[in-house]
């Protein structure tokens, strides 16, 4: 009896050991898959974001993580898409990621980039206070605050300066911007609050419809950034009578989120370096964007209008950071940026832009 039992245990032996092998073996290609970034590009594949997201990919097989790309045109379906798991990672403009991170969300903030000199609005020095906050947000001492939960913000670069573009350029002042059509994008209602304290109509759009809306006079106004310009063929809604306000109300950002626990410790901080690398490439696109508009199509607002301009964001700014739509943190931080830019500024005799 025990050699009819010893062969059958030997059996088991070599079926348990097999199991264990195959299981090793599957960890191992479980540890070696690849995760996934969402991306969003307006342009798809041959866009300039999913350009940049490649060399990223690139850059961090070198500290030992392995990506593909998962390209979408589509913003609001790249975040669901992250929200629901199929993504570890999306990028996207930080109106959609906001809610992951109110802290990065907030540098968005109307008119918290925005600096006037010697009557005319300085949209290099815009680009500048940006580049000194991505800084901080960039360094090992901001790292906690780019956690929330399992969401990381793993970089921030320029979108470029959103200017006011109008189909009708007497709407160059506050006052004149009563009563008009404005639009606002129906997922950041810091927007439309802003847009009703001024007494004009804010107008619900989204990516897909903003253009159409403004070239079919369905809105007055719309701010965008110069890379729009060309895709949305706003051209058609200013006509002969528009233009474009040389005058920056915010500077928008797009942003890459990560779930932290599917990326090794630490990945974060240098994914964020990566990212501040690129800014000036970044803003290379951008200045070539913003060269590529006709010279004619651009304005500079008058003089005396420009200071009740930066009065009115900052009392937008502040009023919606008070509802709970702004991180205070952040106001602070872009503020004392904003005094190192441009420190000859009556603002910056108080330290603090929001208690």
């Amino acid at each position: 009896m025990p050699q009819l039992r010893y062969p059958r245990f030997a059996a088991r032996s070599a079926l348990a050991t097999l199991a264990v092998a195959a299981s090793a073996t599957l960890l191992s290609v479980s540890a070696q898959a690849k995760t996934t970034i969402c991306v969003w590009d307006i342009a798809g594949r041959t866009g300039d974001v999913f350009a940049t997201a490649t060399d990223y990919v690139l850059a961090m097989q070198k500290e030992g993580v392995d990506m593909q790309l998962k390209v979408h045109v589509d913003e609001r379906v790249a975040v669901e898409d992250y929200r629901a798991g199929q993504c570890d990672g999306v990028i996207a403009t930080s109106f959609r990621t906001r809610p992951f991170n109110e802290i990065a969300g907030s540098i968005d903030s109307i008119g918290s980039t925005t600096i006037v000199r010697n009557g005319k609005a300085d949209t290099e020095a815009s680009y500048e206070v940006l580049r000194r906050v991505i800084q901080v947000f960039a360094s090992p001492q901001a790292a906690k605050l780019m956690v929330n939960g399992n969401h990381e913000v793993a970089g921030i670069f320029p979108l470029g300066a959103a200017y006011p573009m109008v189909r009708d350029r007497r709407i160059n002042s506050v006052e004149a911007l009563a009563g008009k059509k404005i639009a606002a994008f129906d997922y950041d209602k810091a927007q439309a609050l802003m847009i009703q304290r001024i007494g004009a109509q804010p107008v619900s759009v989204d990516v897909t419809n903003i253009g159409p809306r403004f070239n079919n006079g369905m809105v007055d106004m719309v701010t965008l950034p110069a890379v729009a310009y060309q895709p949305l063929e706003l051209h058609k809604g200013m006509g002969t009578t528009g233009g474009i306000g040389r005058l920056p109300i915010m500077v928008p950002t797009v942003q890459m989120i990560i779930n932290r626990t599917k990326f090794p410790e630490g990945f974060g901080e240098k994914s964020r370096q990566f990212w501040l690398s690129q800014y000036d490439r970044a803003l290379n696109l951008v200045r070539t964007a913003e060269r590529a508009i006709p010279a004619n199509m651009w304005q500079d607002l008058p003089p005396e209008v420009l200071p009740k301009y930066l009065v009115m964001l900052r009392e937008s700014r502040i009023a919606i950071a008070r509802q709970g739509m702004y991180d205070k943190t952040t106001l602070n931080i872009v503020k004392r940026a904003r005094c190192s830019v441009n420190p000859g500024d009556a603002e910056c005799a108080t330290p603090r832009e929001i208690e």
